[in-house]
Protein backbone atom coordinates (compact mmCIF):
# COMPACT_ATOMS: atom_id res chain seq x y z
CA UNK A 1 0.00 0.00 0.00
CA UNK A 2 1.15 3.53 -0.67
CA UNK A 3 2.04 5.80 2.18
CA UNK A 4 -0.92 7.91 3.23
CA UNK A 5 -3.43 5.30 1.93
CA UNK A 6 -2.60 2.47 4.35
CA UNK A 7 -4.83 1.35 7.19
CA UNK A 8 -3.46 2.54 10.52
CA UNK A 9 -2.64 -0.28 12.94
CA UNK A 10 -3.24 0.65 16.57
CA UNK A 11 -1.53 -0.42 19.76
CA UNK A 12 -4.76 -2.26 20.61
CA UNK A 13 -4.49 -4.27 17.35
CA UNK A 14 -0.94 -5.34 18.20
CA UNK A 15 -1.94 -6.23 21.76
CA UNK A 16 -4.76 -8.40 20.46
CA UNK A 17 -2.43 -10.06 17.97
CA UNK A 18 0.21 -10.91 20.56
CA UNK A 19 -1.93 -11.49 23.64
CA UNK A 20 0.12 -8.88 25.51
CA UNK A 21 -1.19 -5.92 27.43
CA UNK A 22 -1.54 -2.50 25.79
CA UNK A 23 0.98 -1.12 28.31
CA UNK A 24 3.57 -3.74 27.34
CA UNK A 25 3.11 -3.10 23.62
CA UNK A 26 3.45 0.63 24.24
CA UNK A 27 6.74 0.12 26.08
CA UNK A 28 8.14 -1.83 23.11
CA UNK A 29 7.03 0.73 20.53
CA UNK A 30 8.41 3.59 22.60
CA UNK A 31 11.82 1.91 22.80
CA UNK A 32 11.75 1.39 26.57
CA UNK A 33 14.52 -0.79 27.99
CA UNK A 34 12.43 -2.67 30.57
CA UNK A 35 11.10 -5.20 28.06
CA UNK A 36 12.21 -8.83 27.71
CA UNK A 37 13.92 -9.61 24.36
CA UNK A 38 11.40 -12.31 23.42
CA UNK A 39 8.52 -9.94 24.19
CA UNK A 40 10.05 -7.25 21.98
CA UNK A 41 10.49 -9.84 19.23
CA UNK A 42 6.81 -10.86 19.46
CA UNK A 43 5.62 -7.27 19.16
CA UNK A 44 7.88 -6.41 16.22
CA UNK A 45 6.96 -9.62 14.42
CA UNK A 46 3.27 -8.81 14.90
CA UNK A 47 3.83 -5.33 13.45
CA UNK A 48 5.33 -6.91 10.34
CA UNK A 49 2.48 -9.41 10.04
CA UNK A 50 -0.03 -6.58 10.28
CA UNK A 51 1.89 -4.68 7.59
CA UNK A 52 2.65 -1.67 9.73
CA UNK A 53 5.69 -0.05 11.26
CA UNK A 54 5.59 1.56 14.70
CA UNK A 55 2.61 3.93 14.95
CA UNK A 56 3.38 7.61 14.66
CA UNK A 57 1.61 10.71 15.88
CA UNK A 58 -0.87 12.35 13.50
CA UNK A 59 1.00 14.24 10.78
CA UNK A 60 4.36 12.80 11.84
CA UNK A 61 6.67 11.62 9.03
CA UNK A 62 9.89 9.71 9.55
CA UNK A 63 12.78 11.43 7.79
CA UNK A 64 15.65 9.24 8.95
CA UNK A 65 17.44 6.55 6.97
CA UNK A 66 19.51 4.25 9.15
CA UNK A 67 22.86 3.76 7.43
CA UNK A 68 24.79 0.89 8.98
CA UNK A 69 28.46 0.54 8.00
CA UNK A 70 30.22 -1.31 10.85
CA UNK A 71 33.71 -0.69 9.47
CA UNK A 72 36.25 2.13 9.42
CA UNK A 73 35.16 4.80 6.97
CA UNK A 74 38.27 4.60 4.80
CA UNK A 75 38.44 5.50 1.13
CA UNK A 76 36.37 2.42 0.19
CA UNK A 77 33.52 2.65 2.69
CA UNK A 78 33.79 6.43 2.91
CA UNK A 79 33.00 6.81 -0.79
CA UNK A 80 29.89 4.65 -0.44
CA UNK A 81 28.65 6.46 2.68
CA UNK A 82 29.20 9.87 1.07
CA UNK A 83 27.31 8.82 -2.07
CA UNK A 84 24.37 7.53 -0.02
CA UNK A 85 24.21 10.71 2.06
CA UNK A 86 24.33 13.00 -0.98
CA UNK A 87 21.68 10.97 -2.82
CA UNK A 88 19.27 11.10 0.14
CA UNK A 89 19.56 14.83 0.80
CA UNK A 90 17.39 16.11 -2.12
CA UNK A 91 14.54 13.93 -0.85
CA UNK A 92 14.49 15.49 2.62
CA UNK A 93 15.88 12.36 4.25
CA UNK A 94 18.57 12.49 6.92
CA UNK A 95 21.22 9.84 7.57
CA UNK A 96 21.37 8.19 10.97
CA UNK A 97 24.87 6.71 10.80
CA UNK A 98 26.01 3.60 12.65
CA UNK A 99 29.69 3.15 11.74
CA UNK A 100 33.05 1.91 13.01
CA UNK A 101 34.34 -1.58 13.82
CA UNK A 102 32.90 -1.36 17.34
CA UNK A 103 29.44 -1.11 15.75
CA UNK A 104 29.73 -4.78 14.72
CA UNK A 105 28.85 -5.63 18.32
CA UNK A 106 25.65 -3.59 18.19
CA UNK A 107 22.41 -5.55 17.89
CA UNK A 108 20.43 -2.85 16.14
CA UNK A 109 18.30 -4.60 13.52
CA UNK A 110 15.61 -5.93 15.84
CA UNK A 111 14.90 -2.43 17.18
CA UNK A 112 14.62 -0.66 13.81
CA UNK A 113 10.94 -1.45 13.25
CA UNK A 114 10.05 0.20 16.53
CA UNK A 115 11.79 3.52 15.83
CA UNK A 116 9.48 6.41 14.87
CA UNK A 117 12.38 8.44 13.43
CA UNK A 118 13.48 5.77 10.92
CA UNK A 119 11.75 5.35 7.56
CA UNK A 120 14.09 2.66 6.22
CA UNK A 121 17.69 1.48 6.20
CA UNK A 122 20.71 0.80 4.02
CA UNK A 123 23.03 -1.89 5.38
CA UNK A 124 26.60 -1.93 4.01
CA UNK A 125 28.35 -5.32 4.09
CA UNK A 126 26.19 -6.35 7.05
CA UNK A 127 27.78 -8.89 9.44
CA UNK A 128 24.35 -10.10 10.54
CA UNK A 129 23.38 -13.61 9.30
CA UNK A 130 20.93 -13.96 6.47
CA UNK A 131 18.23 -15.31 8.77
CA UNK A 132 18.27 -12.06 10.79
CA UNK A 133 18.00 -10.00 7.61
CA UNK A 134 15.10 -12.17 6.47
CA UNK A 135 13.28 -11.57 9.78
CA UNK A 136 13.65 -7.82 9.31
CA UNK A 137 12.25 -8.15 5.78
CA UNK A 138 9.33 -10.26 6.98
CA UNK A 139 8.31 -7.51 9.42
CA UNK A 140 7.70 -5.23 6.44
CA UNK A 141 10.61 -2.91 7.22
CA UNK A 142 12.08 -1.34 4.03
CA UNK A 143 15.84 -1.74 3.66
CA UNK A 144 18.53 -2.44 1.07
CA UNK A 145 21.73 -4.43 1.51
CA UNK A 146 24.72 -2.81 -0.17
CA UNK A 147 27.65 -5.12 -0.95
CA UNK A 148 26.23 -8.27 0.70
CA UNK A 149 28.66 -10.12 2.93
CA UNK A 150 26.84 -13.43 2.38
CA UNK A 151 24.41 -14.51 -0.37
CA UNK A 152 21.32 -12.33 0.19
CA UNK A 153 18.10 -14.11 1.12
CA UNK A 154 15.38 -14.43 -1.49
CA UNK A 155 13.14 -11.38 -1.97
CA UNK A 156 15.65 -9.06 -0.31
CA UNK A 157 16.87 -5.96 -2.15
CA UNK A 158 20.65 -5.94 -2.62
CA UNK A 159 23.23 -4.01 -4.65
CA UNK A 160 26.71 -5.29 -5.43
CA UNK A 161 29.49 -5.11 -7.98
CA UNK A 162 30.26 -7.83 -10.53
CA UNK A 163 33.04 -9.44 -8.48
CA UNK A 164 33.31 -12.63 -10.53
CA UNK A 165 33.55 -11.00 -13.96
CA UNK A 166 35.94 -8.34 -12.66
CA UNK A 167 38.36 -10.91 -11.24
CA UNK A 168 38.00 -12.99 -14.39
CA UNK A 169 39.01 -10.04 -16.58
CA UNK A 170 41.99 -9.35 -14.35
CA UNK A 171 43.36 -12.89 -14.41
CA UNK A 172 42.69 -13.17 -18.15
CA UNK A 173 44.77 -10.00 -18.62
CA UNK A 174 47.71 -11.67 -16.86
CA UNK A 175 47.31 -14.83 -18.91
CA UNK A 176 47.37 -12.75 -22.10
CA UNK A 177 50.70 -11.35 -20.90
CA UNK A 178 52.07 -14.90 -20.76
CA UNK A 179 51.71 -15.61 -17.05
CA UNK A 180 50.67 -19.07 -15.98
CA UNK A 181 52.05 -19.29 -12.45
CA UNK A 182 49.73 -16.71 -10.92
CA UNK A 183 49.45 -16.44 -7.14
CA UNK A 184 46.46 -15.05 -5.30
CA UNK A 185 46.23 -13.22 -1.97
CA UNK A 186 42.52 -13.76 -1.47
CA UNK A 187 40.10 -12.08 0.91
CA UNK A 188 37.94 -13.54 3.69
CA UNK A 189 36.43 -16.87 2.70
CA UNK A 190 33.14 -16.04 4.44
CA UNK A 191 32.61 -12.91 2.31
CA UNK A 192 30.55 -13.30 -0.85
CA UNK A 193 32.98 -10.99 -2.66
CA UNK A 194 35.91 -13.16 -1.57
CA UNK A 195 34.33 -16.32 -2.95
CA UNK A 196 33.24 -14.67 -6.20
CA UNK A 197 36.63 -13.07 -6.86
CA UNK A 198 38.37 -16.37 -6.14
CA UNK A 199 36.06 -18.10 -8.64
CA UNK A 200 36.87 -15.34 -11.14
CA UNK A 201 40.57 -16.04 -10.61
CA UNK A 202 40.13 -19.76 -11.26
CA UNK A 203 38.01 -19.52 -14.42
CA UNK A 204 40.61 -18.05 -16.85
CA UNK A 205 43.22 -20.50 -15.60
CA UNK A 206 40.88 -23.34 -16.48
CA UNK A 207 40.23 -21.77 -19.89
CA UNK A 208 43.99 -21.72 -20.47
CA UNK A 209 44.29 -25.38 -19.47
CA UNK A 210 46.17 -24.60 -16.24
CA UNK A 211 45.37 -26.27 -12.94
CA UNK A 212 45.79 -23.83 -10.03
CA UNK A 213 48.73 -24.77 -7.82
CA UNK A 214 47.53 -25.04 -4.17
CA UNK A 215 50.79 -23.52 -2.88
CA UNK A 216 50.01 -20.32 -4.79
CA UNK A 217 46.75 -19.67 -2.92
CA UNK A 218 46.47 -17.68 0.32
CA UNK A 219 43.47 -16.22 2.12
CA UNK A 220 43.33 -13.60 4.85
CA UNK A 221 40.85 -12.82 7.62
CA UNK A 222 40.82 -9.09 6.80
CA UNK A 223 41.84 -7.38 3.54
CA UNK A 224 44.51 -5.02 4.93
CA UNK A 225 47.91 -3.80 3.72
CA UNK A 226 49.62 -5.72 6.52
CA UNK A 227 47.95 -9.05 5.78
CA UNK A 228 48.44 -8.53 2.05
CA UNK A 229 52.16 -8.07 2.74
CA UNK A 230 52.25 -11.26 4.82
CA UNK A 231 50.43 -13.35 2.21
CA UNK A 232 52.61 -12.02 -0.62
CA UNK A 233 55.80 -12.62 1.38
CA UNK A 234 54.85 -16.29 1.81
CA UNK A 235 54.20 -16.64 -1.92
CA UNK A 236 57.38 -14.84 -2.98
CA UNK A 237 59.52 -16.94 -0.64
CA UNK A 238 58.45 -20.16 -2.36
CA UNK A 239 61.29 -22.02 -4.14
CA UNK A 240 59.21 -21.76 -7.30
CA UNK A 241 57.66 -18.32 -6.84
CA UNK A 242 54.79 -16.94 -8.94
CA UNK A 243 55.41 -14.56 -11.83
CA UNK A 244 52.27 -12.58 -11.03
CA UNK A 245 50.12 -11.88 -7.97
CA UNK A 246 46.48 -10.87 -7.81
CA UNK A 247 45.19 -9.45 -4.54
CA UNK A 248 41.67 -9.29 -3.13
CA UNK A 249 41.82 -5.50 -3.07
CA UNK A 250 44.19 -2.60 -3.70
CA UNK A 251 45.28 -2.40 -0.07
CA UNK A 252 46.50 -5.99 -0.15
CA UNK A 253 48.17 -5.30 -3.49
CA UNK A 254 50.07 -2.40 -1.89
CA UNK A 255 51.28 -4.85 0.74
CA UNK A 256 52.42 -7.16 -2.07
CA UNK A 257 54.39 -4.31 -3.65
CA UNK A 258 56.20 -3.78 -0.34
CA UNK A 259 57.01 -7.51 -0.07
CA UNK A 260 58.39 -7.51 -3.62
CA UNK A 261 60.58 -4.46 -2.94
CA UNK A 262 62.00 -6.07 0.20
CA UNK A 263 63.13 -9.01 -1.92
CA UNK A 264 64.69 -6.88 -4.64
CA UNK A 265 62.02 -7.77 -7.19
CA UNK A 266 61.12 -5.15 -9.78
CA UNK A 267 57.47 -4.60 -10.66
CA UNK A 268 56.49 -5.40 -13.37
CA UNK A 269 59.86 -6.57 -14.83
CA UNK A 270 60.26 -9.45 -12.34
CA UNK A 271 56.75 -9.68 -10.91
CA UNK A 272 53.33 -8.40 -11.96
CA UNK A 273 50.95 -7.25 -9.19
CA UNK A 274 47.25 -6.41 -9.50
CA UNK A 275 44.50 -5.33 -7.12
CA UNK A 276 40.76 -4.68 -7.03
CA UNK A 277 38.60 -1.59 -6.22
CA UNK A 278 40.59 1.26 -7.86
CA UNK A 279 40.95 3.40 -4.74
CA UNK A 280 43.20 6.50 -4.76
CA UNK A 281 45.95 4.68 -2.87
CA UNK A 282 46.48 2.43 -5.89
CA UNK A 283 47.15 5.44 -8.10
CA UNK A 284 49.49 7.13 -5.61
CA UNK A 285 51.95 4.22 -5.39
CA UNK A 286 54.77 3.50 -7.84
CA UNK A 287 54.22 1.71 -10.08
CA UNK A 288 50.54 2.55 -10.28
CA UNK A 289 48.31 -0.46 -9.78
CA UNK A 290 46.52 -2.41 -12.44
CA UNK A 291 43.16 -3.05 -10.83
CA UNK A 292 39.42 -3.54 -11.27
CA UNK A 293 37.29 -0.46 -10.79
CA UNK A 294 34.19 -0.89 -8.67
CA UNK A 295 31.45 1.73 -9.19
CA UNK A 296 31.36 2.51 -5.46
CA UNK A 297 29.47 5.81 -5.68
CA UNK A 298 26.99 4.42 -8.20
CA UNK A 299 26.38 1.47 -5.86
CA UNK A 300 25.45 3.94 -3.12
CA UNK A 301 23.13 5.86 -5.44
CA UNK A 302 21.47 2.67 -6.66
CA UNK A 303 20.82 1.53 -3.08
CA UNK A 304 19.11 4.88 -2.40
CA UNK A 305 17.03 4.53 -5.59
CA UNK A 306 15.76 1.11 -4.52
CA UNK A 307 14.99 2.31 -1.00
CA UNK A 308 13.08 5.35 -2.29
CA UNK A 309 10.91 3.09 -4.44
CA UNK A 310 10.12 0.99 -1.38
CA UNK A 311 9.29 4.06 0.72
CA UNK A 312 7.02 5.27 -2.06
CA UNK A 313 5.09 2.03 -2.04
CA UNK A 314 6.34 0.99 -5.48
CA UNK A 315 7.14 -2.56 -6.44
CA UNK A 316 10.84 -3.33 -6.84
CA UNK A 317 11.30 -5.88 -9.61
CA UNK A 318 15.12 -5.96 -9.78
CA UNK A 319 15.86 -7.11 -6.25
CA UNK A 320 19.48 -8.21 -6.78
CA UNK A 321 21.26 -5.50 -8.75
CA UNK A 322 24.83 -6.21 -9.90
CA UNK A 323 26.75 -3.28 -11.37
CA UNK A 324 29.49 -3.79 -13.94
CA UNK A 325 33.16 -3.47 -13.05
CA UNK A 326 35.98 -2.26 -15.31
CA UNK A 327 39.54 -3.52 -15.80
CA UNK A 328 42.02 -0.65 -15.44
CA UNK A 329 45.49 -1.51 -16.79
CA UNK A 330 48.39 0.49 -15.39
CA UNK A 331 52.12 0.00 -14.89
CA UNK A 332 52.17 -2.76 -12.25
CA UNK A 333 51.52 -5.56 -14.76
CA UNK A 334 53.67 -6.59 -17.70
CA UNK A 335 54.78 -9.58 -19.79
CA UNK A 336 56.03 -12.69 -18.06
CA UNK A 337 59.84 -12.41 -17.55
CA UNK A 338 61.92 -13.99 -20.31
CA UNK A 339 63.55 -16.41 -17.86
CA UNK A 340 60.18 -18.15 -17.52
CA UNK A 341 59.73 -18.65 -21.28
CA UNK A 342 61.06 -21.43 -23.40
CA UNK A 343 62.22 -24.92 -22.50
CA UNK A 344 64.48 -26.45 -19.91
CA UNK A 345 64.32 -25.28 -16.31
CA UNK A 346 62.14 -22.34 -17.30
CA UNK A 347 59.23 -24.65 -18.10
CA UNK A 348 58.73 -25.45 -14.41
CA UNK A 349 57.16 -21.99 -14.02
CA UNK A 350 54.46 -22.55 -16.63
CA UNK A 351 52.05 -24.09 -14.10
CA UNK A 352 50.37 -27.50 -14.11
CA UNK A 353 48.71 -28.38 -17.37
CA UNK A 354 45.39 -30.20 -17.56
CA UNK A 355 45.43 -33.46 -19.45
Amino acid sequence: MKQGDETRVTVRDVAARTGLSIATVSRVLNGRANVAPDTRERVLAAMGELGQKAPRRRGERATGVYLRCPYLLTDYFGLIVSAVTEALEPHGLQVILNAGVAAQRDHVLTALTGRRDVAGAILILPPEPGAELARLRDRGFPFVVLDPRTPPPRNLAAVSAAHFSGARQLTAHLIELGHRRIGIAGGPRDWLAGENRFAGYLAPLADAGVLPAPELIRFVAEPTVELGHRAAAELLDLPDRPTALVAFNDKMAIGALHAAAERGLRVPEDLSVAGFDDIELGQACRPRLTTVRQPLEEMGRMAVHLLLRMLGGHRVDALHVELATELVVRESTGPVPDVFHGSGTGTRHSGTRMH
